[in-house]
């Protein structure tokens, strides 16, 4: 998915960059930056991190970097960020999210002039970063251009911008889907999307940022320059899987949430077991709750070892990704040989990696398996911020069930209600897939409880199929044959 920072301040802001952009590694793997705009104008630099974590690429050339603004970003999609010329003079630009009609914005500045956009080798595409750069650049100033590629962008997209006077700007996505955090400390001012960079930093949260919402920050406060929409649709599955665990999105701390969703899927899915256990990391958290909730023991079979090993949904091969998930788990046998043991896990995506962990853990010696997921089954692939690798529906072991009892153009709606036949059927197909011994999801009610916004606040597309981003109907499906999400 990826993430960024933005600093200002009146002295120099290199460190608090450099360390601020650091507590976003989690969010990717593909490409590290920073740019600072010095007395010489801009400095920048871009690595490779997908064998190296960021601080260490980057440790060199902090000594070399001065400035008081700054932006950094650790970016899954281009090499950012990126520094253009345009009518509006310099800048410095990152952005975070999914274009989904990037194609047709290109056709749009192809028909506009002849400006031409670099092809990206790394991707396979042209940058999303430059494109929006593109856009931009249509409008007379900043700031509109901004808001243009606000109107114009499907999908999500949030920037930040620093100009060659020094100004620092920043726009969330118009639906709010991915966070950005404003904090402030005596002579300086950050943008982030990961609270949790503020209080080691020395920074104090000041509020997080509207939908839509473009703002200037200066070294003392924040300046509403484009005020923020009335509709939100953050992503839920912040809270559930790839949020950092002390951070908080609108005022609702990941960990705790995490807490709640263990301790409701303990009421709502009892089962008799010796410990409660997590798939780490994320599953740790969830498992927490449902051991306190159910009153038996927390234990950790699987350790995952860390140093070397990226997030499992990051890297861009399947084969990689199974054998990342393969490796960095150690079981215990010591806590798993003839005991009963519930895990709690953040989601099957493709059932792979939890088949296999199953597995692993039945030759070890485990009498029962008894696995909760902390969010509801995953029924249509993210079309908004891109936190899968999923290239088609059928990745999700949901459809392909659906597709084998129904076929291509099977009505996927009817899978959603967890009273329902099809969604027991489907969920017993996965059980006796993966060979476990009971599975249960959690109810999209209790989530957006745990979570503790309102639901018209959170986008639940990936399990309902209904985003409030389309006239408050939900998206439709592009293809002609009404199949409720065939991910074309």
């Amino acid at each position: 998915m990826g993430g960024f920072c933005g600093t200002i301040s009146k002295d120099d802001c290199v460190m608090d960059l450099f360390f601020a952009t650091d507590y976003h590694s989690h969010l990717g793997t593909h490409r590290g930056g920073m740019a600072v705009l010095g007395e010489n104008g801009f400095q920048r630099s871009i690595h490779n991190i997908q064998n190296a974590p960021f601080r260490s690429k980057f440790e060199n050339d902090i000594a070399k970097f001065s400035g008081k603004t700054g932006i950094g970003v650790i970016s899954d999609t281009d090499p950012q960020p990126l520094v253009m010329c345009s009518r509006s003079g310099m800048y410095g630009i990152v952005t975070v999210g999914l274009i989904t009609n990037i194609e047709e914005l290109k056709e749009e500045l192809f028909s506009r002039n002849s400006m031409q956009l670099q092809y990206s080798t790394t991707s396979s595409m042209v940058g999303p970063t430059e494109v929006v750069s593109a856009l931009i650049a249509t409008r007379q100033s900043l700031i509109e251009g901004l808001e243009y590629v606000q109107e114009k962008v499907k999908g999500s997209c949030s920037i930040l911008v620093m100009d060659s006077g020094g100004r620092l700007f920043a726009a969330r996505d118009k639906w709010g889907r991915t966070p950005i955090v404003l904090g402030k400390k005596d002579g300086g001012m950050i943008a982030l999307m990961e609270s949790c960079a503020l209080a080691n930093l020395g920074y104090s949260y000041v509020r997080d940022m509207g939908p839509g919402e473009i703002v200037e920050l200066t070294v003392e406060a924040d300046i509403t320059l484009s005020p923020p929409g009335e509709r939100m649709a953050i992503c839920s599955f912040l809270w559930v899987y790839y949020g950092y665990p002390a951070s908080s999105y609108e005022g609702r701390n990941v960990e705790m949430t995490r807490y709640r969703c263990g301790s409701a899927l303990a009421k709502r899915t009892p089962t008799e077991a010796d410990a409660a256990c997590g798939i780490p990391d994320s599953g740790t958290s969830h498992a927490l709750g449902y051991a306190h909730e159910a009153g038996i023991k927390f234990a950790r079979p699987f350790v995952k070892y860390t140093p070397t090993w990226a997030r499992s949904f990051m890297p861009q091969d399947q084969r990689q990704r199974e054998h990342v998930a393969s490796m960095k788990l150690i079981p215990i046998p010591g806590l798993i040989k003839n005991r009963r043991l519930v895990f709690c896990d953040d989601s099957i995506v493709r059932g792979t990696q939890l088949g296999k962990q199953a597995a692993k853990l039945y030759s070890e010696g485990c009498l029962e398996t008894h696995m909760r997921i902390a969010c509801p089954p995953l029924l249509f692939p993210c079309r908004f911020i891109n936190f899968s690798r999923s290239k088609s529906v059928y990745d999700l072991i949901t459809r392909r069930f659906i597709r084998g009892k129904e076929g291509e153009n099977a009505d996927v709606s009817k899978y959603i209600d967890p009273d329902g036949e099809p969604y027991r059927n489907m969920v017993e197909f996965i059980r006796e897939k993966l060979n476990l011994t009971t599975l249960a999801f959690q109810r999209i009610d209790d989530l957006v409880k745990a979570i503790g916004l309102p639901e018209d606040r959170l986008c639940t597309y990936c399990w309902t199929g209904k985003d409030v981003s389309i006239d408050g109907e939900g998206w439709k499906c592009p293809c002609a044959g009404g199949c409720g999400g065939c991910g074309q």
